[in-house]
């Protein structure tokens, strides 16, 4: 992998079921077990594939016309599957947007439907991963501290 294509978080342990996660720019966020307002594993995963897509969408529609109204809804169910595992089922992503009236709000209309499919079939990385199924390795590396006796 080359740098230009490398991505990375931190998480650090910020108490008893509380997070902080990191960027390599210096961005921050809260995420927890959800015994408060910090935001879920759960959620941020909604939140990442609404993000994506609503990025994508805004950068194509806006050009045309700035939207008077822009809200994304992404929903699921999280579920025990039948190996006895916890995942996630029923993805959906809704989007509400409107545009002024006019040729320029027509324009961005039109554009909506396209967008959409555009961020779905190519552009957003976080539900194309999701959707192709991409592997997870995860490990504990030696070096992390003392180890039991």
């Amino acid at each position: 992998m080359s740098e230009d294509t490398f991505r990375s978080v931190d998480i650090t342990r910020a108490g008893a079921g509380r997070y902080e996660v990191r960027n390599a720019r210096g961005g921050s966020l809260a995420i927890g077990t959800g015994g408060d307002d910090s935001f879920t594993p759960v959620e941020l995963l909604l939140a990442a594939i609404g993000g994506c897509t609503a990025i994508d969408v805004d950068l194509l529609v806006s050009r045309r016309d700035e939207p008077d109204e822009f809200l994304v809804r992404v929903t699921g169910d999280k579920i025990r599957d039948e190996s006895g595992g916890n995942r996630m089922q029923n993805l959906a992503v809704e989007f509400t947007v409107r545009f002024p009236a006019g040729p320029a709000g027509d324009a961005a209309r039109e554009m909506l439907p396209r967008a959409v499919r555009m961020s779905h079939d190519r552009l957003c990385t976080v539900s194309r991963t999701v959707e192709l199924g991409t592997a997870v390795s995860t490990t504990v590396r030696p070096d992390g501290g003392p180890q039991p006796a």
